[in-house]
C-alpha cells in the first residue's frame, strides 16, 4: 500500500466518521441541522482551523507547538492594549498582531534549531506560559472591548449567513495544500519530518525549514486571534488557559498527522477540525457538561494516536517482510 493510498484511506475514514456523527446528532436534536446552527459550526471551526495550520506543519516535522493558543490570545490582547491606548487604525492593530505572532513563532524555531533545546515540547510549553503572562500584562488583566469595525470584520461578517472567516479558512487551506504538495519547501518539510538527518545530508537546510514552520505557526495563531476578537468583540488574557492547543493537536491527529513526523495533509486536518467542532456543538445542544466534553475529546485523541501507532507498526512489519523476500 502506497503512502498516497494510506492517506486516502485515513481521509475516507474521517469523512465517514464525520457523516455518522452528523446523522446521530441530527437524530438526537432537530436543531442540529438548522441553518443557523450549521453556519455557527463553520464560524466556530475557523478559529481552530487557523491554529491547526501551524500545528500541522510542526507535527509534520516531528515537532509540536504548544504555544499556538496562548499566542492567539496574546495577539488579541495586544490589539486590546493598542485599542485602550487610543490607536484607531484597525489595520495597524492587525499588522502589529501578525508581526508579534510571527516573531514569537520565530523565537520558538530559533530555540529549537539554533540554541538546540532538546525538544519543541520544552520550548513551546515555556513560551505558552510567557505569552499567557504577557497577555495579562498588556491588558492589565482586564477584558477589552470596543474594537474598530475593521478589526472585527473577519470574525463577524457573513455573506448570506455564511461566515467570511470560514471562507478565508478555505482559501488558506487550498494555498497550503498546494504549497505542501507542489513546492520544494513543502516537500522539504515532509522530508525533515521523515528523517531529519538524511534530509540534512541530502542538502536541505533543516534549521531554516523548522524555523519557517514555527514562524508560520505564530502567524496563523495571530490570524486566529484576530478572528476571536471579531467573534466575541473582546480580548481577554484569561482565555490563554483554554484548551486551544489540545483542539488543534486533536484536529491534526484525527486528520492523519503523526507525532513521529512526515505525515499529515490539509484536507485531513480540515476534516479533523470539523469533527472537533461538531462534537463540541453537539454536546452543547444536548446540554452535556463541559467536563464530560473534555473526557470524550481526550478519549478521541487517545484513540487517534493509538490508530496512528497501529498503522506505524503495520507499515514497519510490511517493510520488514518486503526486505526479507
Amino acid at each position: 500500500m502506497t503512502k498516497k493510498r494510506t492517506f486516502a484511506g485515513i481521509q475516507m475514514g474521517t469523512i465517514l466518521a464525520l457523516i455518522i456523527m452528523c446523522v446521530v446528532l441530527s437524530l438526537a436534536n432537530r436543531n442540529f441541522y438548522s441553518y443557523d446552527n450549521v453556519m455557527g459550526i463553520f464560524k466556530q471551526t475557523a478559529f481552530n482551523a487557523f491554529l491547526s495550520v501551524g500545528m500541522l506543519l510542526c507535527l509534520i516535522t516531528a515537532g509540536i507547538d504548544l504555544s499556538v493558543g496562548a499566542n492567539a490570545v496574546f495577539t488579541a490582547c495586544l490589539m486590546g492594549a493598542m485599542n485602550k491606548a487610543g490607536v484607531s487604525s484597525g489595520l495597524l492593530m492587525m499588522l502589529v498582531a501578525l508581526i508579534a505572532g510571527g516573531a514569537f513563532g520565530f523565537i520558538n524555531g530559533v530555540l529549537l534549531t539554533r540554541l538546540h533545546l532538546p525538544h519543541p515540547f520544552v520550548s513551546t510549553l515555556g513560551m505558552k506560559n510567557v505569552l499567557w503572562g504577557l497577555a495579562l500584562v498588556v491588558t492589565g488583566s482586564q477584558m477589552v472591548s470596543g474594537f474598530p469595525d475593521s478589526v472585527q470584520w473577519l470574525g463577524r461578517t457573513t455573506i448570506q449567513g455564511f461566515p467570511v472567516s470560514f471562507i478565508m479558512v478555505l482559501i488558506v487551506y487550498v494555498i497550503m495544500h498546494i504549497f505542501l504538495s507542489r513546492t520544494a519547501l513543502g516537500r522539504s518539510i515532509y522530508c525533515a519530518g521523515g528523517n531529519i538527518e538524511a534530509s540534512r545530508l541530502s542538502g536541505i537546510n533543516t534549521a531554516n525549514v523548522l524555523t519557517f514552520c514555527y514562524t508560520l505557526s505564530g502567524v496563523m495563531a495571530a490570524i486566529a486571534g484576530i478572528v476571536s476578537v471579531g467573534r466575541s468583540g473582546i480580548s481577554n488574557g484569561a482565555n490563554a488557559t483554554q484548551p486551544y492547543d489540545t483542539d488543534a493537536i486533536a484536529a491534526c491527529v484525527i486528520g492523519g498527522a503523526s507525532f513521529t513526523g512526515g505525515k499529515g495533509t490539509m484536507v485531513g486536518t480540515m476534516i479533523g477540525c470539523l469533527i472537533i467542532t461538531v462534537l463540541r456543538n453537539g454536546f452543547s445542544l444536548l446540554s452535556i457538561q463541559s467536563s464530560i466534553q473534555n473526557i470524550v475529546l481526550g478519549l478521541v485523541i487517545i484513540l487517534a494516536v493509538l490508530m496512528d501507532v497501529l498503522r506505524a507498526n503495520m507499515e514497519a512489519k510490511r517493510r520488514r517482510l518486503a526486505s526479507a523476500k
